[in-house]
């Protein structure tokens, strides 16, 4: 007997509704620094909002991801902040579906910038919300609420920026110090300079030897030798010189935009110092070097001679406020002229010639193949290709250097200098190159450059 199948009651259960994950990001930041440090700080006041947000739409699915992009100490005004890019490469990378910030203003106060951002976010479907202010990218009043309160938040970091200018402005009015780099020869005290009296030694006596020298240039070797350092440490160079030369601070002065004011920092230049060493520097490069240039020896003194053997001697005379520089004989100066052919020889034009037939022979074959013999037995490793390029380097330094490292070369290299009706005969000392090639290393001229 067959069974009949029994109508059942109870109907199948419904399949519970499905409900999509929203991975939500919380975006922080902070403009300053300030109070970073406490255990509970403003990028955790404004976390805690964002995830309070989160989890009231548990139920729509909205999660946390769990790496947090905190900014703190970065601008609102561009987008180049660690924790925003990072941000970016994860919404790019399909990681998050919702950016929460507390305000708007925390994800960007330019208008432009955040143009930008909303892009990116609709480019890959992502939704960007504040907590403390309802808004939804999605739809069109969402976009121009947005854009008006951006408009207003970009005003307001324009109006803060005006009041911090003013405030510099004001505060360098009254002579304070307000940050920046430390100059050699103060201290930083309760926001004040204070003079470093050993440092300020340092600053004095780059100031007086200026004065007396007259050149930045042969400035950097005498400080080398003396051991006087920078603030960071360095030795002094030419750019060190010149900008301490030019800074009003040691003049108890502030300076800004142009204005200068009296500070509240004591002085440690004195205005007389002050004044010799602009006096210097209000002379050109050129007449700077014209002025060492006569108080250097003569180029050829006891190098040159004339054709009765005997050597000339350097004299100068003066026309019209104008110096005009000589190589005499012996028997001009005793008043024995006894028919000498080379009576007077121009120095200048003498000087030149020596010069340019000293860097014409430096150029040929035998003199390089010379230098690199006589240097064998103090540098064994040194080719000739070497001995070549080293002797090539001279001559496009030549016009750069000082006249008392010129002369310096010339009494090196040369042996003597014979003058005669038809021209002047030049002998160089090949041990004299050998010892040359040790200074042409790169670098080797350069505290020995004119001002």
């Amino acid at each position: 007997m067959s069974r009949r199948p029994q109508p059942t009651t109870a109907t199948a259960p419904t399949a519970a509704a499905v409900v999509r994950k929203i991975r939500c990001a919380v975006y922080t930041r902070k403009s300053t620094d300030e109070g970073l440090e406490k255990e509970f700080n403003s990028l955790d006041a404004q976390r805690e909002s964002c995830e309070a947000y989160i989890a009231s739409q548990r139920a729509e699915g909205w999660l946390l991801v769990p790496d947090r992009y905190d900014d703190g100490g970065i601008s609102g005004g561009t987008l180049e902040r660690p924790a925003l890019q990072r941000l970016l490469h994860d919404i790019e990378a399909d990681r998050v579906d919702v950016v929460v910030v507390y305000k708007i203003d925390r994800l960007s106060r330019s208008l432009m910038h955040f143009a930008r951002l909303v892009e990116t976010f609709d480019a890959h479907s992502v939704t960007f919300v504040s907590v403390t202010q309802s808004f939804n990218t999605t739809t069109s009043m969402g976009r121009l609420t947005l854009n008006i309160l951006l408009s207003f938040a970009q005003f307001e970091r324009e109006v803060i920026g005006e009041r911090v200018r003013d405030k510099i402005a004001a505060s360098k009015a009254r002579g304070m110090w307000i940050g920046g780099s430390v100059p050699l020869g103060y201290d930083v005290r309760d926001r004040k300079l204070v003079v470093n009296d050993a440092d300020a030694a340092t600053v004095r006596r780059v100031f007086e030897a200026f004065a007396a020298i007259g050149s930045a240039t042969l400035l950097v070797p005498v400080l080398g030798a003396e051991g006087l350092l920078t603030k960071t440490g360095r030795p002094f160079d030419k750019g060190s010189i010149y900008k301490q030369l030019n800074n009003r601070t040691f003049l108890g002065q502030v300076v800004h935009k142009g204005n200068v004011y009296p500070g509240e920092h004591q002085a440690i230049v004195p205005q007389d110092l002050w004044d010799s060493v602009h006096a210097v520097l209000q002379e050109s490069p050129r007449k700077r070097t014209n002025q060492n240039r006569r108080q250097t020896p003569a180029l050829l003194r006891g190098l040159i001679f004339g054709p009765d053997g005997r050597a000339l001697s350097p004299a100068h005379t003066r026309r019209k406020g104008k110096i005009y520089r000589y190589y005499v004989s012996q028997a001009v100066l005793k008043g024995t002229d006894d028919g000498c052919v080379v009576r007077r020889v121009s120095a200048g034009e003498i000087e030149t010639a020596v010069i340019d037939q000293v860097r014409a022979l430096l150029r040929q074959p035998e003199v390089v193949m010379g230098t690199w013999r006589t240097a064998q037995g103090e540098t064994d490793d040194l080719t000739e290709a070497e001995t070549r390029d080293a002797l090539e380097r001279l001559d496009p330094l030549w016009e750069e250097l000082f006249p008392a490292e010129q002369a310096r070369i010339v009494r090196l290299l040369v042996e003597r200098v014979e003058i005669s009706p038809t021209g002047a005969d030049i002998r160089l000392r090949l041990e004299g190159l050998a010892c040359l090639m040790r200074d042409l290393n790169p670098g080797g001229f350069e505290g020995r450059r004119a001002a």
